[in-house]
């Protein structure tokens, strides 16, 4: 079970997908692309192509690219997973909710 951000469902959720996969989502959510990728991390294009396609990254490539994805690799004890989701999802609303007061104060100065 991986913690991953769901860009579907704009939450962070428990998910049984591939750690190579979330790395790719999380990419994605970045608005990155491969070549922003393997330039950010210092990896040739093949290596981080076959990274994402098929890879069994070792512990240190995988430290580099969590710090390209500005992430952070752990472990989280199953028993604290849901609490960690919750975390995850009440930061989420909260930097949300404070964009939409943002935006309205912006509005309201305009008119």
């Amino acid at each position: 079970i991986y913690i991953a951000f769901n860009i579907k469902s704009n939450s962070y959720i428990a998910m049984k997908i591939s750690l190579l996969e979330q790395i790719k989502q999380r990419r994605l959510q970045l608005g990155m692309k491969q070549h922003d990728m393997y330039m950010c991390v210092g990896m040739s294009r093949q290596q981080y192509q076959r990274l994402e396609r098929q890879g069994n990254p070792r512990l240190d490539t995988l430290e580099l690219i969590a710090l390209g994805l500005n992430s952070e690799l752990m472990l989280i004890p199953k028993d604290k997973k849901d609490a960690v989701l919750r975390i995850l999802n009440a930061e989420k609303i909260q930097a949300e909710e404070d964009e939409v007061q943002n935006e309205l104060k912006i509005l309201g100065q305009r008119y």
